[in-house]
């Protein structure tokens, strides 16, 4: 019988292989998940608004097709949706497609304030679910904070400069931004991709094939993929503690044979004038410049590795005071710049106990790929543990 508590344990395709085979009901899974949410999330504040009747008829609707005899990839799913862009968006109306119930809208940053990261409600800020005095990221916070606090299995978000990833990793889950251009850009520059928030890589496997089945491959990669570490980037001013506690996870895929680290330094220049630029629309031949050098220097990269590895952010989550002079993008926004796919995972905890992502870029529409070795680390994940010294000296440090 699902009960509150084994709906909290459950991935997203864990509920439709359950709904699919008539052992739920989309309307049964939807009320337990709008019953914990209005329970937990008085003191949480993930979400700005419940959708109560809108997801019991939507769930009704599901299990009407399920009961023809319809079999819906993501069938009663309860999904959480980043209030900037609604249920009518196109990757949220995919999901929808897919068999995906949205419960209601997730919180963001209010609009005028001079950092990202963080979430904003009329009840007061979004709270992490591993610690309430830390921020959990942003501007997906609402979304990042309902998938890890077992609201929902899976929530929708947007990546201009981070924000499904960095959330993603402040709360300990896992944030996908597919290659740019899969999705229909969210702002004008096309540095805002919509993505994914979810509690495991498979989850964002199946969000893909939902969203964008044609940027499957069908002939997958063969072979150990080879993946370059970079704590930097060649330009970020990156903690020793997260830079190690990613770097961990990373060796940890590595002894699992789901990776094979070469020596490979991967230095770019700082993306931000460009980004900045790109954005508010001011762009000359300097921005350009810098772009291409950038796409030079990752396709020079991509040449000996398979994959990028870095940590998600340079620093640990801050408070709700804000990142002061910190920028929680240094290691992330590089990528909505050159469009490549990229994917945090939970690396473990620092020393102090403080979250760390690490954080894996593909070459472009290698989607599939990416998360094929996602799914292969998520069967193998052990945090804490530490690498092996052999294979800490085959990454060069």
């Amino acid at each position: 019988m699902l009960d509150e508590h084994r709906y909290a344990l459950l991935s997203a395709t864990e509920i439709a292989d359950l709904v699919n085979h008539g052992e739920a009901k989309a309307s049964e899974v939807v009320d337990i998940a709008l019953a914990v949410s209005t329970e937990r999330d008085r003191a949480l504040r993930a979400f700005t608004a419940l959708w109560a009747d809108s997801a019991r008829a939507l769930a009704a609707e599901v299990d009407t097709a399920v009961a023809r005899g319809t079999s819906l990839p993501l069938a009663g799913v309860p999904i959480a949706v980043k209030v900037s862009e609604g249920a009518d968006s196109v990757q949220n109306q995919r999901l929808i497609a897919a068999g995906c119930v949205p419960i209601g809208a997730t919180s963001v940053p209010r609009a005028g304030t001079t950092y990202q990261t963080y979430g904003s409600t009329d009840r007061g800020p979004t709270l992490n679910p591993l610690d309430p005095t830390w921020s959990p990221g942003g501007s997906s916070a609402g979304s990042a904070a309902a998938v890890a606090a077992g609201l929902v299995p899976l929530a929708s978000g947007s990546d201009g400069a981070g924000s499904v990833r960095i959330p993603a990793a402040w709360c300990g889950i896992v944030g996908f931004k597919p290659t740019n251009g899969v999705l229909p850009a969210r702002d004008r520059a096309g540095l805002n991709s919509p993505g994914v928030l979810t509690r495991t890589p498979a989850d964002a496997a199946a969000y893909l094939r939902a969203v964008a089945p044609g940027s499957i491959s069908s002939s997958p990669a063969t072979g150990t993929p080879r993946v370059a570490w970079t704590p930097t980037l060649g330009y970020a001013d990156t903690d020793p503690a997260i830079a190690d506690t990613a770097r961990r996870a990373l060796h940890r895929i590595a002894s699992a044979g789901m990776c094979r680290l070469v020596r490979r330094q991967v230095r770019l220049r700082d993306p931000a004038p460009a980004w900045t630029a790109l954005r508010a629309g001011t762009s000359d031949r300097s921005t350009e410049a810098l772009i291409q050098a950038n796409a030079q220097a990752l396709r020079e990269a991509f040449e000996e590795a398979d994959l990028i590895a870095t940590p998600t952010t340079p620093h640990p989550p801050h408070g709700h005071d804000g990142p002061g002079s910190r920028m929680s993008v240094a290691l992330t926004w590089a990528f909505n710049l050159s469009g490549h796919p990229a994917i945090t995972l939970p690396a473990g905890r620092t020393p102090n106990g403080e979250p760390a992502g690490l954080h894996l870029i593909a070459r472009h529409h290698a989607d599939a790929e990416l998360l094929d070795v996602a799914e292969g680390w998520h069967g193998t994940a052990r945090p804490g543990e530490d690498a092996p010294a052999s294979e800490e000296a085959a990454a060069g440090g």
